[in-house]
């Protein structure tokens, strides 16, 4: 298993208004983060807050390349990002418990906190069509170039951790420094993460590990 220290590339925030930060999605150019009844969307390039939304956003925020996804307590919402509007609600499989969220392949993928899983759901009904099974929280959800990455949050002690889509086994290890904790994850489908920050309310990125490096 690879292991390596997070190297934060940069602190975003703290946002006005904002006390805590959940899910963390990116539409190619803006990140999106939760903050309980809003979703807002700042630029990286510029930090540059652009909007809000009004909208129940109390974890996991995912993004198919058109509409948001946003879990609101029990439910999923999926929000129209230019009018705010929600335009299709399905259940959440943890009924409450959910955290992380993310799309991939056209499906969605939903942490479990405290349940230690990460269940892929169909997005148009809410059935789960498979489990993966993890040892440690999982707050933040995201794919990238086919690896599934999940933040863990545990007291002052959290990571990002690579896990094999199929067996759960964990992979790589990003250990963050102590007192930063992850709540949402995304992926720029590049060379970073944008990590949701908690009651910190901020949004960190962190750089990927460059592939094969050696580590120990």
């Amino acid at each position: 298993m690879k292991r390596s220290a997070a190297e934060i590339l940069h602190e975003y925030g703290p946002f006005p208004g904002v006390d805590n930060v959940h899910g963390v999605t990116f539409d190619g150019q803006h990140v999106w983060f939760a903050s309980g009844d809003k979703l807002n969307t700042f630029d990286p390039a510029n930090e540059r807050t652009l909007r809000s939304i009004d909208a129940a956003a109390h974890a996991g925020t995912a993004f198919d390349g058109q509409h948001l996804f946003q879990i609101a307590e029990d439910r999923i919402q999926k929000i129209d990002p230019k009018t705010g509007h929600v335009l299709a609600t399905i259940p959440a499989p943890g009924g409450g418990s959910d955290s992380g969220l993310a799309w991939a392949e056209g499906t969605l993928w939903v942490g479990q906190y405290r349940d230690r899983r990460i269940h892929q759901i169909d997005p148009q009904t809410g059935a789960i069509l498979r489990t993966i099974e993890s040892n440690r929280f999982v707050t933040g959800v995201t794919w990238l170039d086919n690896e599934l990455w999940h933040g863990t949050w545990d007291g002052d002690e959290s990571e990002l951790r690579q896990i094999d889509p199929q067996t759960g086994e964990v992979l790589e290890r990003i250990e963050m420094p102590p007192g930063v904790g992850v709540s949402g994850l995304e992926s720029d489908g590049g060379d970073r993460f944008f990590c949701g920050g908690g009651n910190s309310g901020m949004v960190r990125t962190v750089r990927r590990p460059k592939r094969g490096a050696a580590r120990s």
